[in-house]
């Protein structure tokens, strides 16, 4: 697992690191029961304040996407909500990956496509609000 903090990006890096962390849950990418790295270690490897790591990894562990363990460190834990979830976020990738390749198939290029979705995204983003 890769993480990279933007500093640059407006949001606060807990923020950053927490949503990089939801998605590698969500993409498989972490399991239930992997170990992140320590929060010290985490720190230095990003060049962040270990309160930053902290408080990342103590809002998930509110959120019950993390496990602490004093003296053992952050596990994944996911719950029956976070596992669901992931099973749904894989499937949704599946449907998009076969419409993407269908897109592909019809002569849209990459650039195309990704603006049709974020078109659509705003769209029902715009209908969920008016609702």
């Amino acid at each position: 697992m890769i993480l990279k903090l933007t500093p640059t990006a407006g949001q606060p890096l807990y923020v950053q690191l927490m949503e990089q962390i939801r998605h590698a849950t969500e993409s498989g990418a972490l399991r239930d029961g992997d170990q992140l790295p320590g929060i010290r270690t985490l720190a230095e490897d990003l060049v962040i304040s270990p309160n930053t790591v902290a408080k990342a990894y103590s809002e998930l562990e509110h959120e019950g996407l993390l496990e602490l363990r004093h003296g053992a460190g952050a596990f994944v834990s996911l719950n029956r909500r976070g596992k669901l979830l992931a099973d749904q976020v894989s499937q949704a990738r599946q449907r998009v990956g076969r419409l993407i390749g269908e897109l592909l198939d019809e002569g849209l290029r990459d650039d195309e496509i990704r603006r049709v979705f974020e078109a659509e995204l705003l769209q029902a983003g715009e209908l969920a609000r008016k609702r």
